[in-house]
């Protein structure tokens, strides 16, 4: 048991190292895109790559959850390896098919998403970026399944290191524009294809099972909602500003969702470390009073964190172009939204202790219909504040829901009006803050709303929570 325990450990850090190692690589190409690129353009690679993860959704269509649970089912090791061979080549599969489309309608595919005819060669070059990351992927999760941690991480911070310095060397000496991008990044991902060719051929075989690929559809069909969903949640907002606004803004809110994203540095490591930890605690009799600690410690550090995000993101995003400055004022809100996406998992464990995980696929799925009647209705009007208000307002729909179940399945005794007086009151600090910063009120006024936030904090008394030592109904 302990050789099990050291490894989960040594497992989760080498993951976590990979994670951190991946956002860093990407937060750091940041500023030299931006230096490239106007906001334009940026908004052009931004809308791009939205497109190409949606396809990817239906590239995996769930597949992926699917094999490991048939790969740990089975004690066979040629069926394990036909498993592989039949998801490999359905993803395959669906990559030409939408091969197929672009080189027929690309051109009108190009001006219907890019408002740009002449950009057809952009699908083309992303679709095969598409194709050999699908191979990639696979690979690395059979690699992962057979516990090479190592291999794992080795060969996904590379990919994202050559992918940072051949769209750098791209950009700087072949091409400084968004074909230098992605060009790097197909040279990219087709080096660490090579590089993985002996796994590649074993695993790649045009024939497949047809009863192991029904057995896994079957299994994989009903998560393809929940993942459309969260794809409509995060992507929906870029890709309604460019149709009501253009790819200006959308450039200027993809520069700032990816700011934002650098709270999950914080959070990844908690999040990987969760669910086998509190899934541990299940049958435990005071686990409930713990939980209620961390529910509240948790967001305490989430709220204090995304106030540090807006009181600095003014200085923090000068190492962009002055073409995205504005972006600033849009980061700490859209880091609150990042948060609760973590948070939900935190809240939610009522949900998987009894296994009711359908109730995370109809949170999502309410949620991301009411971000798309938000966009609609804000965005003519408030441009991108609009889509940053549809993306918070459906985040907290789903988490509200997902809280309301969750206690119903198993109780923690926390106050869901304490929790939400005190992230609503972070938000309003957030909204001061950058109300300072935007107007000609001097800047040591922030700390006003530093104290505001920390009155809040005493008010609810969340401290006794904290403290307490038994359970009592709240």
């Amino acid at each position: 048991m302990f050789a099990q325990i050291k490894r989960l450990g040594a497992d989760s850090l080498l993951y976590a190292f990979m994670n951190v190692g991946t956002k860093l690589i990407a937060f750091i190409m940041l500023p030299i895109y931006t230096t490239f690129l106007n906001p334009a353009e940026y908004g052009v690679i931004d809308y791009l790559d939205r497109i190409t993860s949606m396809l990817t959704f239906l590239v995996i269509f769930g597949t992926d959850s699917a094999l490991a649970f048939y790969y740990f089912e089975s004690k066979d090791k040629k069926k394990k390896l036909d498993y592989v061979r039949s998801v490999m080549t359905f993803r395959l599969l669906i990559v030409l098919i939408i091969a197929i489309v672009f080189l027929i309608c690309g051109g009108w595919l190009a001006q219907l998403l890019l408002d740009d005819a002449n950009l057809y060669y952009l699908l083309y070059i992303a679709i095969g970026v598409m194709a050999l990351d699908t191979v990639i992927a696979l690979i690395l999760t059979v690699l992962r399944y057979d516990f090479f941690t190592k291999k794992v991480v080795t060969f996904t911070i590379l990919k994202m290191l050559l992918i940072a310095v051949f769209s750098y060397g791209f950009l700087a000496y072949v091409s400084p524009t968004i074909d230098g991008i992605l060009y790097g990044r197909l040279v990219s991902v087709a080096i660490v294809a090579v590089l993985l060719i002996k796994p590649l051929l074993k695993f790649i075989k045009f024939t497949f099972n047809k009863q192991l690929l029904k057995e896994i559809l079957i299994y994989a069909a009903p998560l393809v909602p929940a993942s459309l969903a969260f794809w409509v949640i995060v992507n929906a907002n870029s890709l309604l500003l460019e149709k009501f606004t253009s790819f200006h803004e959308v450039g200027i809110y993809g520069s700032a969702v990816k700011f934002a994203s650098l709270i999950t540095l914080l959070t990844s490591g908690v999040q990987m470390a969760w669910r086998p930890f509190s899934m541990s605690l299940k049958d435990k009799k005071d686990s409930p009073v713990l939980f209620a600690k961390l529910y509240y410690g948790i967001l305490l550090v989430g709220t204090m964190g995304v106030l540090m995000v807006a009181t600095l993101m003014p200085w923090i995003i000068r190492m962009l172009s002055s073409e995205y400055h504005e972006a600033y004022q849009y980061v700490a809100i859209l880091s609150a939204v990042t948060f609760l996406n973590f948070f939900y998992m935190i809240i939610s464990v009522g949900i998987f202790f009894t296994k009711q995980t359908k109730i995370i696929s109809y949170a999502f799925g309410m949620a991301a219909v009411v971000n798309i009647i938000l966009n609609i209705v804000l965005i003519p009007s408030y441009s991108i504040w609009g889509s940053v208000a549809a993306y918070l307002i459906s985040y907290l729909v789903a988490i509200t829901y997902i809280f309301f179940k969750s206690q119903k399945l198993y109780h923690v005794p926390v106050s869901f009006g304490k929790m939400t007086f005190l992230f609503i009151t972070s938000l309003l600090a957030v909204i001061a803050i950058v109300y300072i910063q935007e107007s000609s009120i001097p800047d040591l006024n922030i700390i006003f709303a530093w104290l505001g936030f920390i009155v809040a904090i005493l008010l609810s008394r969340v401290d006794k929570d904290l403290l307490k030592k038994r359970s009592r109904a709240i």
